[in-house]
């Protein structure tokens, strides 16, 4: 009776682990690497703008794509372009000094944080603590935001993303890039708030 039931539990351990790997094999699609992991993900390279250190692939290639997203907007605003984003971002361009750089800087990190902890960071580096969007969005609640944004303005500064993401490797006709699209495309609503 004993050899019975171990032959028998035998038999429907091995059926189980059968039909298992048999469904799992006919329903299971590909998993579509994060946007975090296609921009290099936990790869740890030298960090070119501290030396010594190292950093995530992912993260700084998030960096870089919105440290030129920063620069395109600056340079815009500098040269009066038609359609720049100044009155949004007024209250940050106005201060001087060192002040300015260091705040744009901190603009840049919350920035490269939110991305990444959006996009598939998961180490701790990858943390978002800053404001919600419709908050960070909304002057009277960001006093760093000069006013609220149309959906003109919010098309504008997606162009600035393509063009400093085309600028950083990432080719407009690929996948990755339309994922990046459809990312800023969801944040289009609480963002947009006139």
């Amino acid at each position: 009776m004993k050899n019975f039931s171990k032959i028998t539990l035998s038999v429907l351990i091995i059926a189980s682990a059968t039909l298992t790997s048999c469904s799992n094999d006919d329903d299971s699609a590909p998993v579509k690497a994060s946007i975090y992991s296609r921009l290099g993900g936990t790869t740890m390279v030298a960090d070119p703008d501290n030396s010594g250190q190292m950093i995530e692939q992912g993260r700084l290639s998030f960096r870089k794509v919105v440290n030129s997203t920063i620069g395109l907007i600056v340079a815009d605003v500098q040269s009066n372009a038609s359609g720049n984003l100044q009155a949004h971002f007024a209250p940050l361009l106005a201060e001087t000094g060192n002040t300015q750089a260091t705040n744009i800087a901190k603009l840049s990190d919350n920035l490269t944080d939110f991305f990444s902890y959006n996009t598939g960071g998961t180490n701790a580096v990858n943390t978002y603590s800053g404001l919600n969007m419709v908050a960070a969005h909304d002057p009277a609640v960001n006093k760093r935001m000069g006013t609220k944004a149309s959906n003109a303005d919010y098309t504008k500064f997606e162009g600035y993303v393509g063009a400093a993401a085309n600028a950083n490797g990432v080719a407009s006709n690929t996948e990755l890039y339309t994922d990046i699209v459809a990312v800023l495309e969801s944040l289009r609503t609480p963002i947009v708030q006139k």
